[in-house]
């Protein structure tokens, strides 16, 4: 009976305690630290970015119009050269003399013609007198016009011959910068040559060409035709003021059935010469400035197995995940097509410990995260040198993609 007492009393104990555990208070859901960023409308170009290679304005290869000696090199190589100025200098001695050969048969056929063409005039007024024949007459006017032939084919051996002595002093075709001296000193050059004596690029202004997709061309038409220069910007290096600005200067009319993709080239002044021939760049042909773009730091942004989304903050300090639909990326900023509208706060950082409905706090952005731009602004970072336009009618860069157009858009650099 006291062991049946006993067994009570713990049972007893034990329901007391789980009732009292029962009671106990619920442990306070933890709040997470996140920074935010507003969505906000700004001002956001619109850019393709692309590689580009660089080359010459104009290229030209020198090469001997005549044989003979190299006499002289009148410049070194890598010179800056400006169009006239002489480079190189051939024996012109043969020449010479051949043009001296020519003047000088030149001087006795004229005298023959001269001869010749009062003999003509003689006999056309003796025959009117009968006193010499038809026939006569007529050969010795023969015999006046073939010397005056021959006079006429003496000019043009004159004429020649002073062609090749000038030859022989050969100056630059363009101005430019010189490239590897072919030959030197001394040598014997013949005439048109296989091999150049000499190649000339211009590289002030120069070129950069890039191919864009066929399916941005109906846009490039559309601005590059609208009389205002399209901006185009090419990185040259890493470091400040390795950016350079430049103007598009051509486009293609056929587009390559190859890749799909269309020529264009873009012109730069060049005047520190930041540009090279045949140097790979970066390159971004700015068509049209969005000026009221929404726009969230691209760190927000975060894939899924149904396409991108971020975390909503709600009125509440819940987070819960949002779809959105991302146009494209302009340098930090992100624009938004579908999924957001202008001022829901979205977290920048500190998602990874996130789940929908987490409590959240809002910490200020630190060092690292403030260099991007104010996250509480949104809008950082984006900058409209050269004035807005309006957007395509049919929203190009605005829908159709569910995320950033790899390869295509991009911010100014």
């Amino acid at each position: 009976m006291s062991h049946r007492l006993s067994l009570l009393s713990i049972a007893g104990i034990v329901a007391l305690a789980i009732s009292g555990c029962s009671k106990a208070p619920k442990p306070r859901q933890q709040r997470i630290p996140v920074v935010v960023a507003t969505a906000s409308r700004t001002e956001v170009p619109y850019t393709l970015s692309m590689n580009g290679i660089v080359e010459p304005l104009q290229t030209a290869a020198v090469e001997a119009q005549v044989g003979g000696i190299l006499k002289r090199v009148a410049f070194a190589e890598g010179q800056d050269v400006k169009a006239g100025d002489v480079l190189f200098e051939i024996d012109a001695r043969p020449y010479v003399a051949v043009l001296d050969q020519a003047r000088g048969q030149l001087a006795r056929d004229q005298a023959q013609a001269t001869s010749a063409a009062r003999d003509s005039a003689r006999y056309s007024a003796l025959v009117q007198k009968d006193y010499v024949t038809r026939s006569q007459a007529d050969q010795v006017a023969a015999t006046a016009t073939s010397a005056a032939a021959t006079v006429d084919a003496d000019r043009a051996a004159v004429e020649r011959a002073q062609v090749d002595v000038s030859n022989c002093t050969i100056r630059a075709p363009i101005s430019g910068r010189t490239g590897a001296l072919l030959v030197r000193q001394g040598n014997l050059v013949k005439a048109n040559a296989s091999t150049p004596m000499v190649v000339i690029n211009q590289i002030q202004p120069i070129l950069v060409r890039f191919s864009v997709p066929q399916g941005d061309l109906p846009d490039i038409q559309r601005y590059f035709g609208a009389g205002k220069p399209l901006s185009v910007q090419a990185l040259a290096s890493e470091g400040p003021g390795s950016t350079l600005d430049g103007t598009l200067a051509f486009v293609d009319n056929t587009v390559d059935s190859t890749t799909g993709t269309v020529l264009l080239k873009a012109r730069f002044a060049n005047a520190a010469s930041r540009l090279w021939p045949g140097q790979f760049v970066d390159v971004s042909l700015r068509l049209y400035v969005d000026p009221s773009a929404l726009t969230v730091p691209s760190e927000a942004v975060l894939p899924g197995q149904n396409g991108s989304y971020v975390f909503l903050i709600d009125a509440e300090g819940k987070a819960r995940q949002q779809p959105v639909q991302v146009a494209r990326t302009a340098d930090t900023l992100a624009v938004i097509g579908t999924g957001l509208k202008q001022g829901d706060r979205v977290v920048t950082d500190g998602q990874s410990r996130l789940v929908a409905g987490s409590t959240v706090v809002i910490r200020p952005a630190g060092p690292a995260e403030a260099t991007g731009g104010n996250p509480d602004s949104g809008a950082s970072g984006a900058s409209n040198p050269g004035g807005a336009a309006a957007p395509p009618s049919h929203g190009h860069g605005t829908s159709g993609t569910s995320g950033p157009r790899s390869g295509t858009s991009s911010s100014e650099r």
